[in-house]
């Protein structure tokens, strides 16, 4: 039997299924070769070699999308092929890609290592590529645990900050917890199935479809319950969801700018698109269940990320919270797909791109302004930026404008589309809060705006004399054209996505 088990599994290897995972694995380690190698050229090479390398793949990844067919199982149902999974693939490239980006803008400030830096991006990023395709529990917590050690070095990688070693050390402990919550919980469902899922269809116990018919007899089983909810409770960690975000203000803060978009975007999506794929099969009889615990989370997380942001002047952890603000919006969505909205899972990807270009374009003007202290970025560095940076005030108010979602930009549809979806799921009190928190949202997010476009007194705290804040010195920061075209493209695709959605004018999930 183990034989042919073997057998069987070795037919369904169709290794050329996965070359964009195992291509964006050979770049990473051609980087640390050249590294060790052609030392004298590193600094010129290897931004070069990640570019031109990422976006060519990622160029022959769209061209080729479609060319396979996709709903289909492979490796012994370990992978699934998905029009999900192959447009989230694109996803995570082109992220990886504005990551190494910003890391390129980071490193002209910092004396550390780089090339290990974009080496390790890279890896984290076809891990999560293959996350997106995961059908089976052991494929899914491996490609989980290869992104998480990714970014538990990634979060300290500036070694001589303290900011960054504390929030390292924050995101090692509790992301450790998170993982053995999420392993209990599998653990739980693989060992009340006993030898029932061995025997299923699909010839394999830890295979997503075969848990699903096992959970769809055994639905009220206590121990299929308690397995459930703590493997939610795991991904609830991964995209920042109250009450597991105690980890994201501190993390946000102390990473490295890159590392912390990266967090706030790939890590994010990677987490919702986990949960999707596991309320469509295994999970799918469990509405019972997911549909309250989902709901409760996503008010209390929508509240939360919009409320403590707004005494924030810290712009890291501004972005952080409204990040744990946006999970929350996107948890609707997914609500809105359990209460059977089959389209809302169009909109939840919709939303991301929005979100990944937007949140891009503010973390592009983040990284130019910000000096060797990373961590240290407030509010008041951003006095008069429209007088002194006319550019990157004007491309950091497109970001924090779609953000905040208004129109006419790709923020505002991508709210839209959720909000329709909730709607049309008879979501009213969920659709409310939403409402609360974007009107909330609007507080904080036009309050940065504010300290770009205008001169703005802020009271001192020892005298109470009205005084105006301290500022960078903008004046002598100087753009070259390829970074005011990278912050322009990704401005205007922010604007674009707002009049005209292009391929994403229709649902084909």
């Amino acid at each position: 039997m183990t034989f042919e088990a073997f057998r069987a599994f070795s037919a369904s290897n169709e290794w050329g299924l996965l070359w964009p995972e195992i291509s964006m694995a050979l770049l990473a380690f051609v980087i640390l070769g050249l590294d060790i190698f052609v030392a004298p050229l590193r600094r010129s090479v290897i931004p070069a070699l990640v570019f031109a390398g990422q976006s060519a793949l990622l160029v022959i990844h769209l061209l080729s999308m479609g060319c396979v067919a996709t709903d289909s199982m492979f490796f012994s149902g370990m992978i699934e092929l998905t029009t999900l999974g192959e447009t989230m693939r694109a996803f995570f490239m082109l992220s990886s890609l504005l990551v190494c980006y910003l890391g390129w803008i980071y490193f002209q400030k910092q004396n550390l290592p780089r090339s290990e830096f974009f080496a390790i991006v890279i890896l984290v990023s076809s891990a999560m590529m293959l996350l997106a395709q995961s059908s089976n529990f052991v494929m899914l917590f491996v490609a989980l645990e290869t992104v998480t050690i990714g970014f538990y070095i990634l979060v300290a990688y500036c070694r001589y900050s303290s900011f960054s070693l504390e929030g390292g050390l924050k995101y090692l402990i509790l992301g450790a917890l998170s993982s053995a919550i999420l392993l209990f919980g599998i653990v739980l469902l693989y060992g009340v199935s006993g030898d029932s899922m061995l025997t299923a269809s699909t010839g394999d116990g830890m295979n997503f479809a075969a848990l699903g018919e096992f959970i769809a007899a055994n639905k009220y089983n206590p121990i299929v319950l308690v397995g459930t909810i703590l493997v939610i409770c795991g991904i609830a960690f991964k995209i920042g969801a109250v009450p597991f975000q105690i980890w994201i203000p501190d993390v946000y803060q102390g990473a490295p700018t890159p590392v912390t978009a990266f967090l706030a975007v790939s890590s994010k999506a990677a987490g919702f698109v986990v949960l999707i794929n596991l309320l469509r099969v295994p999970f799918a009889s469990l509405t019972e269940l997911t549909y309250p615990l989902l709901s409760a989370i996503c008010a209390v997380t929508i509240l939360f990320g919009n409320v403590t942001a707004i005494g924030q002047r810290n712009v890291k952890r501004v972005i952080g919270l409204s990040g744990i603000a946006h999970a929350g919006y996107l948890l609707l969505g997914v609500i809105a797909f359990l209460q059977g909205i089959e389209w809302a899972i169009w909109a939840i990807v919709f939303y991301l791109f929005t979100y990944l270009f937007a949140s891009f374009t503010v973390f592009g003007v983040m990284a130019h302004i910000a000096g060797q202290e990373d961590e240290n970025q407030e509010l008041d560095h951003y006095q008069e930026l429209s007088k002194k940076q006319p550019f990157l005030a004007g491309v950091l108010a497109i970001g924090l404008g779609s953000l905040a979602g208004i129109p006419p930009l790709g923020g505002f549809i991508g709210k839209l589309l959720i909000f329709i979806t909730a709607f049309q799921a008879q979501l009213y009190t969920l659709l409310g809060v939403a409402i609360i928190g974007v009107v909330i949202s609007i507080y904080y997010y036009f309050g940065w705006i504010r300290e770009a476009f205008f001169k703005v007194l802020h009271v001192s705290r020892e005298d109470g004399v009205a005084q105006t804040a301290p500022s960078r010195s903008l004046s002598s920061l100087r753009l070259s054209v390829v970074h005011r075209f990278m912050l322009g493209l990704l401005a205007a695709i922010t604007v674009l996505l707002g009049v005209y959605q292009g391929a994403f004018g229709s649902s084909p999930f």
